[in-house]
């Protein structure tokens, strides 16, 4: 007689704040041909998952029974047929390139297809790894590959202290361009200047940002802006811009329409960072990026808290809905 594998997962059956979020034990397959099965040692929280356990997310949850959870470090158990990137024993992270609905990793073991998991960067323990995946490859990604961010650039990064604020910071100085941060609580104002913003506006009132940014670039306005926010503000941005600038959309904190400024000629880019990681090409170019990062220093993961134990996710929501923090909130699932 066989015996039915389960693994703790964390669920929820109906829409709602923190409280919904249960562990349950829910069935192990196997891994098929092309998955991989790896233990969960850390879990990275983001503001989706928040987003989407209320059903404010671009897709909504399939209820009863979501899973939830786009970020985890763990090592891999077992392999499928025709896996020949991954073996038993691997260090590895999700690629956050999924529906977290159906295939989240809040849990103690997941199965994954492989072209959701890439390797750990070479050294990094398995807390550094579940903060480092989805924050940096957003910010390599949205500055890099599709703003062009070049060195002495003027980048404004909005939502400043969040886990991607935080990494498009360090982005922004390891390739020689020059941070301008906005965050909405003066308190986190020093701390952002530590981890490498030249300058940090506090906003409460978007139709300001666009003098501020051209007082501390000299008049001119900033080359891109880096936004998670979204909504009738994102007109402040552009307006921030330099002629010939870039805007790139990464969220939508605010859920109300996106506004356009005036002040053409404007490139706006909307940016999914999933649809880029479900290419082999990118995988491979964010993983060196980020890797060689921490490696050399110029990329550190930003850890606002840990907490242990799947039946602490809850407890990490309320955190994480606070915005009492600065960077990210991790889980850590197996000691």
């Amino acid at each position: 007689m066989t015996t039915r594998r389960t693994t703790p997962t964390v669920l929820f059956h109906e829409l709602g704040g923190p409280d919904v979020l249960k562990v349950e034990d829910v069935a192990l397959p196997a891994p098929g041909p092309g998955d991989v099965l790896f233990r969960v040692e850390a879990i990275g929280l983001n503001r989706a998952e928040a987003l989407f356990r209320a059903g404010a997310y671009y897709y909504p949850p399939t209820l009863p029974g979501s899973r939830l959870g786009y970020e985890a470090a763990g090592v891999v158990e077992e392999v499928g047929e025709d896996v020949q990137d991954f073996v038993p024993g691997d260090a590895v992270m999700a690629a956050a390139n999924f529906d977290f609905g159906a295939q989240g990793v809040y849990a103690e073991r997941v199965v994954l297809p492989q072209e959701s998991v890439v390797r750990r960067p070479e050294g990094a323990d398995a807390v550094e790894s579940a903060a480092a995946w989805l924050t940096y490859s957003t910010a390599y990604g949205g500055l890099v590959e599709t703003a062009r961010l070049a060195p002495g650039d003027h980048v404004l990064v909005t939502a400043g202290a969040s886990g991607v604020g935080t990494a498009a910071i360090q982005v922004a100085r390891r390739i020689g361009a020059i941070p301008i941060v906005t965050t909405r609580n003066e308190s986190k104002h020093n701390r952002l200047l530590d981890l490498g913003a030249a300058h940090v506006l506090t906003v409460t009132d978007p139709a300001g940002t666009a003098a501020e940014v051209r007082r501390v670039t000299g008049g001119r306005g900033a080359d891109v802006a880096f936004d998670g926010i979204g909504g009738p503000g994102f007109a402040a941005l552009g307006d921030a811009l330099a002629p010939d600038g870039t805007a790139v959309l990464y969220g939508f904190l605010d859920p109300r329409p996106a506004t356009l400024s005036m002040n053409w000629p404007l490139t706006v880019h909307t940016y999914n960072n999933g649809a880029l990681a479900a290419t082999a090409d990118f995988r491979r170019r964010a993983s060196a990026f980020i890797g060689t990062g921490l490696r050399d220093g110029t990329l550190a993961p930003v850890i606002a808290e840990t907490f242990d134990g799947l039946a602490s996710t809850a407890d990490a929501h309320r955190l994480m809905e606070s915005g009492a923090f600065t960077g990210k909130i991790v889980v850590r699932v197996r000691s």
